[in-house]
């Protein structure tokens, strides 16, 4: 199927299993290039899922041989371009729209990368709170290979992720990382063979599932808001952001943990989580 015959409701394929809201990228015959279809859609679907009672890890992957090869370069840029200044900041309004939405999303989110991930592909990276890869994955900042700097917040998700020399390298040589080497430079928290991903992804999600969810938005809300204060600043956060977690989680975690730990004595906080089916 060619992209201008795909709708823009094909764009994102998603379905949720046991707790899993599995989201694809579904431009395979594009290695899932990000076009303002797809970002539109995209939107939609964060939209359907975020207060879903049933979806408690959302997993973010690719169709095909990639995850994202980054912006279409003819839709993204050379059409929306051609419409102007106004054009260019709708297009980037819709993709950066929803990075943003995702970084901040209601549920846990897990960056799965089968396979490429360029330039643009950075954001939604970043954006996902814990990322995996495959062994045979290509991760690369391209720009400079065909004469524009890695924008659109792909150079600062490299120097958030990256030491500055590697960042540097990186954004200058345009040469790609296999996942072994992002995975040792910081891009993804680890990288396994493309045959083992999806059942370690899987394995990692349900682990997550085992957590009180409201605690689990807190605690990656506080990793986000910590990296940018300074130390007395987040001290002061994380005890209101503490505050607010205990009075939106009417199953009282907190109180429930402490008395299964203290009373029941029968989990250890260090090993595990709490047994929730019982608050």
């Amino acid at each position: 199927m060619s992209t201008e015959q795909r709708a823009e409701q094909d764009t994102v394929s998603f379905q949720v299993q046991d707790n899993i809201a599995w989201v694809s990228f579904n431009r395979p015959e594009k290695r899932n290039c990000m076009n303002p279809k797809l970002n539109r859609r995209m939107m939609q679907v964060l939209d359907e899922l975020e207060f879903r009672d049933d979806v408690g890890v959302l997993v973010l992957r690719g169709e095909g041989v990639a995850w994202s090869a980054g912006m279409d370069l003819k839709e993204y840029f050379r059409e929306t371009e051609a419409q102007g200044l106004r054009g260019i900041r709708k297009a980037q309004s819709e993709a950066y729209g929803w990075w943003r939405r995702l970084r901040w999303y209601q549920k846990t989110t897990i960056a799965m990368v089968n396979g490429w991930c360029f330039g643009g592909g950075y954001g939604p990276l970043f954006a996902c709170d814990l990322a995996y890869c495959a062994d045979e994955a290509q991760f690369g900042l391209s720009e400079i290979n065909w004469g524009i700097l890695p924008g659109g917040g792909a150079t600062k998700v490299a120097t958030m992720l990256m030491p500055m020399r590697q960042a540097m390298y990186h954004a200058l040589l345009g040469e790609t990382l296999d996942g072994q080497a992002a995975a040792r430079a910081g891009m993804v928290n680890e990288s396994v063979p493309l045959a083992q991903l999806e059942a370690h992804v899987t394995e990692v999600a349900k682990k997550l599932l085992q957590k009180n969810w409201v605690t689990l938005k807190a605690a990656k809300d506080a990793v986000r808001r910590s990296m940018e204060m300074t130390y007395d600043n987040a001290e002061d956060y994380l005890v209101r952001a503490q505050e607010a977690a205990n009075s939106l989680d009417k199953t009282e975690g907190r109180k429930e943990g402490i008395r299964q730990f203290i009373d029941e004595k029968s989990y250890k906080p260090g090993l595990g989580a709490y047994a929730k089916d019982k608050s």
